[in-house]
């Protein structure tokens, strides 16, 4: 019997030849993704050989989309959408703005009409949300504070880009469109369109935060009880593919911000770890069907047909909003390393690019040859977004080396958050000092804070240090690994440099500077290998460790106890494990000869005797 396969064919076709495409540029040390969309430009139907159905492609990308922004949603909860608000709402208006009138600037050129020039700059303007999560999970930085702001931001351009395609049909005749019978562009008919899809999106917000953070964590708690682990993944997915689909049939809201929200609403819930661990499997395999999609639609001969043009729209995209960007987040006085972040996050168009120039194409607001540059803009910059965040990278380390042009772009506080107030700078001595206050410096500086023991901060993000100020706690915004930052946090007079920072080369530097300017200090470090234990150690360092092994020595020391060992005689057996080298925790060996700088315990004893 004959069967219809064009499903199970572009599965297969699409997940090989991405396999290939992958293995093929990580073998050429590019980013597996650029593969991907080579797979999909062969299949596609403007290359030679087999075609595969591009319809059915998308919409399998369509789920890829839908996964990856639920399992965004499973780590992003309200607390932190609403801790960004500040920038990522205005910040990305603004940003829209300056991106559509570049885009209808360079259409003005061409001798577009005015209407074509305004939906294709905003095409130009809005991100694709895939290719910015691909990007902060393989940097590790999506649960950062910027990476939180450039989630915050994409998905203020998503709702954004929701007002313009229902606004879209009913202004085409306006744009210089065919406008559709029955479809007349007034000023009652746009407020019309508008008022009810605000009422909508809200309506559906108010369903999903209200009623689903109730329901849905119920209905996953009864399945998660009947044991059987394939219900529970199910329930996860129905879960997700479900609201994704009903905010899109009934609310008018895109799959991918239906998904997003139905993640937060699981966020708050005890199963959010097991459900982005069941998830995760398809999420990757759909994720990879997108980027093969969007190479499917990709004519290479545009490249021929249209160079200049191509290159114009590349510069608008990985140059013009790139700029907008980092102008738009030092004016709001975030740091230089959250404005990097948020411009390469942006350095990328995507699928809301590809919906909305495509209704422009269809409505005839839009020439065709729009969609051919905005898809080829679209393939050329997720191929080069990769390499833009590591040009950023550089440019952020030639900043941190200068630090005049860096307060200079941070000109707002940045001088005045650099330096310590003199009433908070007067009479330190023998003080603390931590740099880096996130979840491990901020349990050392409580416990010393609580003891009334002297504490100077030194942060690199802006926003926690003006916060400290605020509670008269003194803290200083800066670079620890720059020369300067720790001579105001008066280095010289301090008694400990707490380092609670994870990168092991600023570690080192630190150490080097806070020895240049005080060869006694005793030293404490968070590290994050073995090897750098090692090395920590032979630089005389007082106190080293390393989270996971000193998790393990803490369940040890519980599991002696519960087998009968003393506390003490635990404790001991611990200590020991500690100081052989082999843990990663360590205070200075009593065999290893002591180096100028006294130990703390040193210190402890001489203060008693003294007493």
């Amino acid at each position: 019997m004959p069967h219809d396969t064009s499903l199970i064919t572009t599965i297969v076709m699409g997940l090989v030849l991405a396999f290939v495409g992958g293995f093929t540029a990580s073998r050429l040390k590019l980013p597996p993704l650029v593969g991907y969309l080579v797979a999909g430009v062969a299949v596609g139907p403007f290359t030679p050989g087999f075609v595969s159905d591009a319809g059915m492609a998308e919409q399998l990308a369509e789920i890829g989309v839908i996964l990856l922004m639920f399992g965004v949603g499973l780590h992003f909860s309200v607390k932190d959408l609403l801790s960004v608000k500040r920038i990522a709402i205005p910040g990305a208006i603004v940003q829209i703005a300056v991106a559509t009138l570049l885009g209808a600037g360079l259409t003005h050129v061409w001798g577009w009409t005015p209407g074509a020039g305004i939906v294709f700059g905003l095409a130009l303007s809005v991100a694709s949300t895939v290719v910015l999560l691909r990007a902060l999970e393989h940097r590790n930085t999506l649960d950062s504070i910027n990476g939180r702001i450039a989630v915050g931001w994409l998905i203020v351009e998503d709702l954004v880009m929701v007002l313009a395609l229902v606004l879209l049909p009913a202004l085409a005749g306006v744009l210089g469109g065919n406008a559709s019978e029955g479809s007349e562009a007034t000023g009652g008919t746009i407020a019309l369109a508008l008022l009810l899809t605000l009422g909508k999106v809200a309506l559906f917000l108010a369903l999903v935060l209200v009623v689903g953070t109730r329901a849905v964590p119920w209905v996953l708690e009864r399945v998660a009880r009947t044991g059987s682990r394939e219900l529970f993944t199910l329930s996860v997915l129905a879960t997700a593919l479900g609201i994704a689909y009903g905010s899109a049939a009934l609310f008018g809201v895109s799959f991918a911000l239906g998904a997003f929200f139905a993640g937060v609403v699981l966020s708050e819930s005890d199963f959010s770890h097991q459900a982005a661990a069941d998830s995760l499997p398809l999420q990757d395999a759909f994720a990879v069907l997108f980027f093969v999609s969007v190479g499917m639609l990709f004519d290479p001969a545009v490249l021929v047909r249209e160079p200049l043009a191509v290159v114009a729209v590349l510069a608008i995209i990985l140059v013009g909003k790139s700029v907008a960007a980092f102008a738009i987040v030092l004016a709001f006085g975030y740091p230089v390393r959250t404005a990097l972040t948020v411009s390469a996050s942006l350095a990328q168009i995507g699928e809301f690019s590809f919906i909305l120039i495509g209704l422009g194409v269809t409505l005839g607001v839009v020439p065709v040859e729009g969609r051919d540059l905005i898809l080829a803009g679209a393939l050329l910059s997720i191929t080069l977004n990769p390499l833009v965040f590591k040009t950023f990278d550089g440019i952020e380390r030639w900043l941190d080396r200068r630090p005049r042009i860096l307060s200079v772009l941070e000109r707002r506080g940045g001088q005045a958050l650099s330096t310590l107030p003199e009433r908070m700078n007067e009479g330190t001595r023998n003080h603390a000092i931590i740099v880096g206050y996130g979840r491990v410096g901020r349990v050392v500086g409580k416990a010393l804070n609580d003891q009334k023991l002297p504490v100077i901060i030194v942060d690199k993000d802006r926003r926690r240090v003006e916060a400290l100020r605020a509670k008269g706690i003194p803290a200083i915004y800066g670079d620890a690994s720059t020369p300067g930052i720790l001579g105001e946090a008066s280095i010289a007079a301090a008694r400990l440099l707490v380092i609670a920072t994870p990168e092991s080369f600023q570690t080192r530097r630190i150490i080097e500077l806070a020895r240049e300017l005080n060869a006694d200090i005793d030293v404490a470090v968070r590290t994050q290998s073995d090897a750098e234990v090692a090395h920590l150690e032979s630089q005389g360092v007082g106190l080293a460790i390393m989270g996971m092994r000193e998790l393990s020595f803490g369940l040890a020391d519980y599991a002696l106890r519960s087998l009968g060992v003393s506390r003490k005689r635990a404790a001991d057996i611990i200590q020991k494990e500690r100081i052989s080298g082999e843990g990663g925790a360590f205070e200075r060996r009593p065999d290893l000869p002591a180096r100028e700088a006294p130990e703390l315990r040193v210190r402890r004893q001489d203060d008693e005797g003294s007493a």
